[in-house]
């Protein structure tokens, strides 16, 4: 169950006109914090944003289900449909998980470790998700980025990559 601030953040998120994956991104960083700290730990780094993820989706955030590996495009119409019409029946009303089955699951993920939040962990992940980004889609993002920062932003962001700059060239 997520903390009420973190809910109040994604809220807040929205009602700023925010993405779904930015007010999803509140339940993800509440999540490695939960890693962090040792209430649970997580197998990967993937596994603990996929919590969060599905954590975001159960609280009402439209975060889009994850696209198809092989293709790198969304889900057909058919796939969208899924499956039998039993199926899809079964699928509107969510069952609740049974006691047992909650109960085991957090018990596994306290087994696990809690490098998978670490901030080299996640810096490897990040890396790893923008190597899979084609040149034109990271080109996009920078450029969305530009137009919705504001004056006070660009500013900001011009300062960062500054010294970052001199820090590599001294590196």
């Amino acid at each position: 169950m997520p903390d009420k601030k973190t809910i109040a953040r994604a809220k807040k998120d929205k009602r700023e006109g925010k993405s779904a994956s930015t007010q999803a991104g509140e339940f993800v960083r509440e999540e490695i914090e939960h890693v962090r700290e040792g209430r649970h730990g997580a197998r990967s780094t993937e596994q603990a944003i996929a919590i969060g993820l599905s954590q975001a989706r159960r609280a009402g955030v439209k975060v889009p289900a994850k696209k198809d590996a092989g293709s790198r495009k969304s889900a057909g119409k058919a796939t969208k449909r899924g499956g039998t019409a039993k199926k899809r029946s079964a699928s509107k009303t969510p069952r609740k998980t049974s006691r047992k089955r909650a109960r085991a699951s957090s018990r596994a993920l306290k087994r696990e470790g809690h490098s998978a939040a670490s901030k080299k962990a996640l810096a490897k992940h990040a890396r790893k998700a923008a190597r899979k980004r084609t040149p034109g889609q990271r080109s996009a993002a920078a450029e969305k980025a530009a137009r919705t920062k504001g004056a006070k932003g660009r500013s900001a962001a011009a300062r960062k990559a500054a010294r970052t700059r001199a820090k590599n060239r001294k590196g």
